[in-house]
């Protein structure tokens, strides 16, 4: 049987489906009845509601070791999806419990009830940090402690070390980072992070855009290729999943053209959001509200990465799904 933590989750919900319609016996685990309705629109979404009943549900979570230890019984493969995404500081005590603590949790499961082998999905905010006479992030680019980096990436970075921990007392391991994760968010309104947020602010009215870049990738890619390195030989590796580095205005011209509404018009240079990320945190504690923009994501929005996904196509001689074409398939749904 398999485990699947963070099934309420974009890709933890694509994996359930992808798993189930390939025959596999999948149990997952849940916080409350509220996050598996995500999961079971998303099987509506895509026609397969039937499958959604097949499904084992546990309501446990990763920091609630009594809960998880009936999760793990008869389980043989561990896909570990679960994490908290959060670029507010105010998330940091929690975001590193939930990430590096939970993630050590289910590695000492996995140790100790013999699992066969456990897939991490990490993010491409855990690789290195480039060093002078270096162009383009691999899975060989040395971390650099004393870069800044946000609460996130560092939380996702301790939780490798604990998944490498597990490998180094015997557990067979796989690492993968992909990139931002595009999926089918716009008419599923209940996902809230990652590229859903893009999708509805841009479908708002999104007026301003940058010209930084990251990698992207189709949340079906993920799924894909995560399952057919477990069922593969390779194990102790860990792997990019990038199909395409894109400027992020490319990408909002794609949500836009796609959700049928206006482009960004305003380029957001540095500057802009350098003072925009200040002005919204003396507001969040104004008004004591949210984050919206942060130092972190402000960064990143002006930020120009690139990643190579030389490993993985090497490894499995896979190819991506060209990302914008993705876009435009999902809006059918």
């Amino acid at each position: 049987m398999i485990l699947v933590t963070g099934g309420t989750g974009l890709v933890g919900a694509h994996l359930l489906l992808h798993l189930i319609e390939n025959g596999e016996k999948v149990r997952a685990i849940y916080r409350n009845t509220k996050s598996i309705e995500k999961t079971k629109n998303l099987f509506k979404l895509y026609k397969k509601a039937d499958l959604f009943d097949t499904i084992e549900w546990i309501q446990a979570d990763i920091t609630d070791i009594p809960a998880l230890e009936k999760a793990f019984e008869e389980i043989d493969y561990v896909y570990h999806c679960a994490a908290l995404i959060s670029f507010d500081p105010k998330d940091e005590d929690l975001i590193r419990k939930t990430n590096i603590e939970g993630t050590a949790n289910i590695v000492n499961f996995c140790i100790a009830n013999a699992i066969k082998k456990l897939c991490f999905v990490s993010s491409i905010a855990a690789l290195g940090d480039l060093a002078p006479h270096e162009k383009v992030l691999t899975e060989e680019t040395e971390w650099n402690p004393e870069k800044p980096h946000s609460d996130y990436a560092i939380s996702k970075y301790g939780a490798e070390m604990e998944i490498w921990r597990g490998q180094q007392e015997g557990l067979q391991v796989i690492i993968i980072n992909p990139g931002v994760i595009i999926g089918p968010v716009p008419k599923c309104r209940d996902w809230e992070q990652g590229s859903g947020q893009l999708f509805m602010k841009v479908k708002k009215g999104l007026s301003f855009y940058t010209l930084g870049s990251s990698g992207f990738v189709a949340v079906t890619d993920v799924v894909r290729i995560a399952t057919q390195l477990m069922e593969s030989e390779i194990y102790n590796e860990r792997f990019t999943l990038v199909a395409k580095n894109v400027i992020f205005r490319d990408i909002l011209n794609s949500i836009a053209d796609t959700l049928r509404v206006k482009r960004p018009t305003f380029h957001a240079k540095p500057l802009f959001m350098e003072i925009s990320w200040r002005i919204d945190w003396v507001l969040s504690n104004v008004f004591m509200k949210e984050r919206a923009l942060t130092s972190a994501t402000a960064k990143a929005s002006y930020s120009k990465n690139e990643y190579s996904n030389e490993k993985i196509t090497t490894a499995l001689k896979t190819e991506f799904l060209d990302i914008h074409q993705y876009i435009k398939e999902i809006s059918i749904l």
